[in-house]
């Protein structure tokens, strides 16, 4: 697999397709690019005609770990913007779901000479929601470090992957100060806290008014505590160019992914995202020129 180096970070990608409009697609969670759904929405959309990035955002798959940065989505979307620079893919689609959406939207406002235009779904939103992922990325490794030190935190399920593909990251982790480290990360999850004015953490709603280029935004379902119906709505209101449109798998899906989980048979989060690539596609044709 190939590697870049970004910002003093080794970024580990792939470009699925060898011609056409540039895409990037961002999985959520701290998900890499081996996702499944990713890559199967990656080749369904050079299927079309376009060229598209897949990668891991540091703290994902075979990429360095990092920790500076306000938040982890603002560190990763910088670390975006230089990899599309890097690779000659700029100006590109940058399409996300989830925690994806939140770095797609935030690549998109600070670093606007990256961004054709801009998809997103599954936009994280509502107190609950924010502040459950906040705890989530954030309080067993902040816990760990208070307790144990880095060895701990080394230690933890959630750092597993990229410690076993990335072996340098172990390093990495065992040389920070705990100190540092827990500051770093209560940074990050205060990012998470809802404010007034600022649906998507780290994007105000003033930035996102002045976001110039079309975007697409697919409306949450309303069974979907984490990604609320009325955070997809109110972001497709304020950003000046966008379309709203129903997802592809309807609102049940929420329901029918947990219930799955509950059971044992659950598919990976984002394996619906194939169903996404026609709408993608017709959707670019429509509000892009020709490439």
């Amino acid at each position: 697999m190939a590697s870049a180096t970004v910002n003093g970070l080794t970024v580990g990608y792939e470009v699925i397709g060898e011609r056409g409009r540039p895409w990037v697609l961002t999985p959520g969670g701290r998900d890499g690019r081996d996702t499944p759904g990713l890559r199967e929405l990656a080749s369904a959309l050079a299927e079309r005609g376009h060229r598209v990035l897949i990668w891991d955002r540091p703290n994902t798959g075979e990429s360095d770990v990092c920790f500076t940065g306000a938040s982890e989505s603002a560190m990763q979307a910088d670390v975006l913007a230089g990899l599309l620079a890097h690779l000659g893919m700029a100006p590109a689609v940058i399409a996300g779901g989830s925690g994806g959406s939140r770095v797609s939207l935030l690549a998109a406002a600070r670093h606007r000479e990256v961004a054709a235009a801009l998809a997103v779904w599954w936009i994280s939103g509502g107190v609950f929601g924010l502040l459950s992922i906040a705890n989530h990325y954030c309080g067993g490794s902040i816990r760990a470090a208070w307790e144990g030190g880095m060895e701990a935190v080394a230690a933890l399920p959630e750092w597993a992957e990229v410690l076993e593909r990335n072996p340098g990251n172990r390093q990495r982790l065992l040389e920070m100060s705990p100190d540092e480290f827990i500051a770093t990360l209560e940074c990050w999850m205060a990012a998470y806290c809802p404010r007034e004015g600022e649906p998507v953490p780290g994007l105000p709603d003033a930035e996102a008014r002045s976001l110039g280029v079309p975007a697409l935004v697919f409306r949450s379902g309303a069974s979907d505590v984490h990604h609320r119906r009325e955070t997809s709505e109110h972001l497709a209101k304020l950003l000046p160019d966008a379309r709203l449109v129903e997802p592809p798998w309807g609102d049940g899906e929420w329901h029918e992914r947990q219930a799955a989980r509950t059971a044992g048979t659950a598919p990976g989060l984002f394996v619906r995202w194939p169903l996404l690539a026609p709408i993608l596609h017709e959707w670019a044709a429509d509000v892009l020129p020709a490439s």
